[in-house]
């Protein structure tokens, strides 16, 4: 029997890789491995053999070119050794296969800086958007809410009713684009999937600290428009069960943490079309 594999991508400074694997796990992935970037360029491991990828939180490279940028050239120009191919190869192959990526905090720090988001009219590796410093000059560790856009392509939101409660902690988190053009197309294709809000999930805000990096028309997180690529600021899996919740002593909590939704929904798409 076909089984639904995930992969967590890790090295060169992401430190969230535990949590995601964990999450893609609970979440309903039949195989769930950890990799080291030196694995997928040595050709130890290929992303042919998967059909969802983790890009998880952490500093890629000390940030010290900028939140993931010496990665993200990493990954678009560094050749497999052994393989008559660039890692970008596999990369292209993987999502012209209908596969599944999520990028968090640094992963989609990542996949913005790489073109994979948002990848208007399908043009990938053209980058159009960037996260930038926070507004409030420093590095933020709180948790926040999101509002979702019901009507988004994403696969990942089937059944979040209003939004979602989850951490944060990052100091590059401020979304911007290249030109109001590009704006203007992820809201009229609602690829701004969630957006951070009040605690009533009523409207966008961009009202520090509700909106803690003051990200344009407040987004938190973006998808292209199949809906199978997402990247997003907070973190998920950081919250898959209600112990992980900071007043979980105090309040009656449902079992699964908000987190866990995006998983479950990734999982049963692999299984629903991919297998």
């Amino acid at each position: 029997m076909a089984k639904a594999r995930a992969i967590v991508i890790t090295g060169n400074g992401t430190n969230c890789e535990v949590e995601a694997a964990h999450a893609c796990r609970l979440g309903g992935f039949d195989e769930t491995v950890i990799a080291h970037i030196s694995d997928l360029l040595s050709g130890d491991i290929r992303l042919d053999d998967f059909h969802f990828i983790n890009l998880t939180g952490g500093f890629l490279d000390g940030d010290d070119l900028g939140s993931a940028k010496a990665q993200a050239n990493r990954l678009r120009y560094a050749k497999v050794d052994d393989l008559a191919e660039h890692l970008i190869d596999q990369l292209t192959r993987f999502i012209a296969a209908g596969k599944l990526i999520l990028g968090v905090c640094n992963g989609f720090q990542l996949m913005v800086k790489m073109g994979l988001l948002p990848a208007l009219d399908g043009a990938y590796l053209k980058q159009t958007a960037t996260l930038t410093f926070n507004d409030c000059g420093r590095f933020q560790d709180r948790w926040v809410y999101l509002k979702v856009d019901s009507t988004s392509p994403s696969v990942y939101t089937k059944g979040v009713e209003k939004g979602l409660y989850l951490p944060m902690r990052h100091g590059e988190g401020k979304f911007v684009v290249d030109a109001p053009a590009t704006l203007a197309a992820i809201e009229e294709k609602h690829l701004a999937v969630f957006k951070y809000s009040d605690a009533a999930y009523n409207a966008p805000t961009m009202e520090f600290p509700l909106n803690p990096n003051g990200s344009v028309n407040a987004i938190a997180a973006l998808c292209n428009e199949t809906g199978r690529l997402m990247g997003m600021m907070p973190h998920p899996e950081a919250f898959v069960h209600r112990t992980q919740h900071p007043r979980w002593t105090r309040e009656e909590l449902p079992e699964e943490g908000d987190g866990l939704v995006l998983f479950k929904n990734a999982a049963e798409y692999v299984k629903m079309n991919l297998l």
